[in-house]
């Protein structure tokens, strides 16, 4: 069984490659086309709901009862609508161009954040049982965290934010796996429940996001038909790597 230490340092490591190989990716694409962007963003938003409907539900119910899971996804909203509005303040006080994308992926860096702290946890306590199971769930996480990479790094990028910062706060976004994986490994075979709530909280934070963020936008940029076509992808990559 590894150490806490190395637990801490292998979640950190894995959630921050899948971030950052997305947030590079998202930093090179030279988008100019309103169509391009709300595909990309209907696409996040596919994924996002993929993730929280067939992931991070279901697997809170395991830990918890749906009363547990319910009251994880309210606190994870709550959170969110008042981390947009402290961003909203931010945006009204600097006055930058392109606030919307911009806001749009700073938020999703938060949720992001937040969202990577229970797979951390799901990672920590993997290793607790065994390190072959800590493993298969940190190469799982790095993979699925790669196109979430992409869906903040595009509006930050649209945003006007230049490819190096991108990449550096797509990285970033990644750390909260390995606080997760420490607090996992510390707590794993304690409180099943804080991971249940903890996972129902994340799918609260990323529900915020995609339905009052990614779609809104998505719309204003475009409103044709292949923008939803990004949706339904979205949510069928997320079955594939879930």
């Amino acid at each position: 069984m590894e150490s806490i230490g190395n637990i801490a340092i292998l979640g950190m490591v894995f959630g921050m490659v899948g971030t950052t190989l997305g947030g590079v990716f998202g930093a090179v694409l030279n988008l100019k086309s309103n169509k391009i962007v709300s595909f990309i963003l209907e696409f996040a938003g596919g994924l996002m709901t993929s993730v929280i409907c067939f992931d991070l539900i279901p697997e809170s119910l395991k830990f918890v009862s749906i009363t547990g899971t319910v009251f994880g996804i309210i606190f994870g909203v709550i959170l969110m609508i008042f981390c947009n509005d402290l961003v909203n303040k931010k945006f009204t006080i600097s006055g930058k161009s392109n606030t919307n994308l911009l806001k749009i992926g700073i938020v999703i860096g938060i949720g992001l954040g937040i969202h990577n702290l229970p797979e951390g946890l799901a990672i920590g306590s993997g290793f607790e049982a065994s390190s072959e199971l800590g493993i298969a769930l940190a190469i799982a996480i790095c993979i699925h965290d790669f196109p979430e990479g992409i869906a903040m790094a595009v509006p930050l990028k649209q945003g006007g934010y230049s490819k190096i910062k991108v990449i550096i706060y797509t990285s970033i976004s990644g750390v909260t796996t390995g606080i997760g994986a420490l607090i996992g490994a510390i707590i794993g075979n304690i409180s099943k429940e804080m991971i249940g709530m903890s996972l129902g909280f994340a799918a609260g934070a990323m529900l915020y996001i995609t339905a009052c963020e990614i779609i809104p936008e998505s719309n204003m940029l475009y409103k044709g038909r292949a923008s939803k076509m990004g949706n339904i992808l979205g949510v069928l990559l997320g079955l594939l790597i879930i």
